[in-house]
């Protein structure tokens, strides 16, 4: 769950931001609207998605039937890659996000979406955060991929240079795409969970750049509607290499270098 919030100095303890699962308060509404998202998703993304997504359903048993108990859900995750799932409430301030991924910790919303408006999300939800996120997180280079994207972004903070790692973050993770077996597939938890966004970031005609972490950390994008551009990377596993040797001096000089040239981050990528 991730939202940016540009932020300078030492990160929040991110405990300070899990709270007990709560679990039996979904209702049976709740539910339901879990089964319907699972399976539309499922049903739209077979071929369109990297495979490693569809391999990461089956090896952490995720189904259709009922939002899952983090706890058995999290226990399944750490036996394959060593990360744990944590509930939150809500968005978590990006200083102490990015220290739950630098500890191999991804937070969970503890809620679900309205089932009557299915495409509408104000905030992500445990749908978006764990059909989104986890599936890939059962595979080692993308549990590398955000370990190494909480190192850089607790950098990045306390330097005051958020919106950098920020926009590195949104662009893969979140809505990137990737080649795959001579195709162009979808990447990113924000697409995997959006059933129309995942299409138009396939069909439409807007721009898939090639990823380069210079251009992901140059480029504003949006959080409040479908994105103007998709990059493309090479591989999952070309972005975990290319991030897991990037230093946190180069990170904040990508970032001296976008200041230098349009001025200090004024937090437009909304």
């Amino acid at each position: 769950m991730f939202q940016p919030r540009i932020q300078a100095g030492d990160p929040p303890d991110w405990r300070a931001f899990v709270v007990p699962e709560q679990w039996g308060q979904f209702s049976a509404a709740d539910h339901d609207t879990w089964n319907r998202l699972y399976s539309r998703q499922v049903e739209l993304l077979d071929g369109r998605i990297v495979s490693p997504f569809m391999d990461g359903l089956r090896r952490l048993d995720l189904k259709p039937a009922a939002i899952p108990r983090l706890k058995t859900l999290s226990l399944r995750l750490k036996a394959l890659t060593g990360w744990q799932l944590v509930s939150v409430e809500g968005i978590v301030p990006d200083a102490a996000f990015f220290a739950m991924l630098a500890d191999r910790v991804f937070p969970i919303g503890n809620f679900i979406r309205d089932g009557a408006q299915l495409d509408y999300l104000e905030e992500p939800d445990c749908f978006h955060d764990i059909f989104g996120h986890v599936p890939l997180l059962a595979y080692q280079p993308m549990a590398r991929l955000m370990e190494a994207l909480g190192h850089l972004g607790v950098a990045a903070c306390a330097a005051g240079q958020g919106e950098t790692i920020s926009r590195i973050y949104w662009h893969s993770v979140e809505f990137g795409l990737a080649a795959e077996r001579g195709e162009t597939r979808i990447l990113g938890a924000g697409l995997a969970s959006s059933f129309s966004e995942a299409r138009a970031a396939l069909e439409a005609e807007v721009p898939r750049p090639r990823f380069t972490v210079a251009d992901a950390a140059a480029t504003p994008y949006r959080n409040d509607c479908f994105q103007p551009l998709y990059f493309v990377a090479d591989s999952l596993e070309s972005v975990t290499a290319r991030l897991e040797d990037l230093s946190a001096s180069e990170l904040l000089a990508l970032g001296e270098a976008e200041a230098g040239r349009y001025g200090p981050a004024n937090g437009e990528a909304q």
